[in-house]
């Protein structure tokens, strides 16, 4: 019976469309180390395709991921597709470190609530990174979730959205 329930769960999940009230009101740190409201990150891509990709540096899947993201970036580097990169670095300086170090291109913002305080982390039920999001043209949630850049629903949702 609880594997029932939690089959349906996954899948309410997995149709998940808009963020929350309270995710779009979280700041983020851009990299001038100003907050923005993650609502205002999204206005700024509007009628683009977002890739959001939570990651931190100390995350060794997240690092052994970038290949495969660096892969997507060249295929969809026409501008109509963002990469926006969400980290939870437990630092600034950490994370500002990682982007240079592991040569990360693309959109920064840094969660300085952490994973655990983040409304955002807690309204897409952030439980592993790598993870990978689209957000269409509109501002929906069209992927809702993914662990590696290379996922084929992701490539498909990502060729769908050109």
């Amino acid at each position: 019976m609880m594997l029932a329930f939690a089959g349906v769960k996954a899948q309410t999940d997995v149709k998940k469309e808009t963020f929350s009230k309270e995710a779009l009101k979280e700041k983020v740190v851009g990299l001038n180390n100003e907050e923005i409201s993650f609502k205002d990150v999204l206005k700024k891509y509007k009628g683009k395709v977002v890739v959001i990709d939570f990651w931190a540096s100390w995350c060794s899947d997240c690092i052994k991921g970038m290949p495969e993201v660096k892969k997507l970036q060249a295929q969809y580097k026409d501008g109509n597709t963002v990469f926006l990169f969400l980290s939870l670095d437990k630092a600034v300086d950490s994370w500002k470190k990682g982007i240079e170090r592991f040569d990360v291109v693309g959109e920064h913002y840094y969660i300085q609530a952490g994973w655990k305080g983040s409304k955002l982390c807690e309204d897409v039920k952030l439980d592993w990174i790598p993870r990978y999001m689209i957000v269409d043209k509109t501002g929906k949630i069209a992927y809702y979730k993914a662990i590696k850049a290379n996922d084929e629903q992701l490539i498909n949702n990502l060729k769908s959205l050109q």
